[in-house]
């Protein structure tokens, strides 16, 4: 049982990776003997992983199919990006930090505004949010808002490509860290709500256009 729980989280991860480096869009089939092909290991251990990502709505089980990535909607739009919301808003609440997280968090901001490209953009802002949640030590949870952010890469690399829109998410970045530097949390966590709820409504009228 070990062997196939290691080779799972292998596959697991190997997938997750395709997935934010774009190689694996929303629609696409995974080809299992393709992924057992790279990683040197039987069929097994893919489905045990692919099921596991079907459950976190990342992929699809479709009838003479297989497993495809799923496609992004308006509907599935907001329902993630108010749970994940919630759960950030939950780790801030339950988290202390220091000197150093708030230096690290200040570094990755300034990444954000200098990132060249809309995907380097996305990734850093993707860090961002995990550096102001990492402090709250539930593995469970962390699992759980990994698995939510991998499928909310899909709709930051495909919409938020708007310079203008990021400035205004950076003032809310900002907000944030002096919320905390000044041991107001409470602030800090309603700044965040409101950095995910903007993010969601600009999403959601990007689809709408779709």
């Amino acid at each position: 049982m070990t062997y196939i729980v290691n080779h799972r989280d292998k596959v697991r991860e190997h997938l997750l990776k395709e997935m934010q480096k774009g190689r694996l869009q929303p629609g696409q089939n995974i080809n299992l003997a393709a992924v057992a092909r790279v990683l040197g290991i039987s069929v097994t251990p893919i489905r045990e992983a692919l099921t596991q990502l079907q459950q976190a709505h990342i992929v699809k089980a479709i009838k003479n199919r297989g497993f495809v990535i799923a496609k992004v909607s308006t509907e599935e739009a907001k329902n993630l990006y108010e749970l994940v919301a919630h759960l950030e808003v939950l780790a801030l609440e339950e988290s202390q930090f220091n000197e150093k997280d708030i230096l690290r968090l200040k570094k990755q901001r300034n990444i954000i505004a200098d990132a060249e490209t809309a995907i380097d953009r996305v990734h850093s802002y993707m860090e961002f949010h995990r550096l102001l949640t990492q402090n709250y030590k539930n593995e469970v949870f962390q699992q759980i808002l990994k698995d939510l952010k991998t499928r909310i890469f899909f709709y930051e690399r495909a919409f938020m490509s708007n310079d203008s829109f990021h400035y205004n998410s950076n003032d809310q970045h900002d907000a944030i860290i002096s919320a905390i530097e000044d041991d107001n949390i409470p602030s800090a966590a309603l700044v965040l709500k409101m950095n995910w709820m903007m993010i969601q409504s600009y999403i959601a009228k990007q689809l709408v256009v779709l």
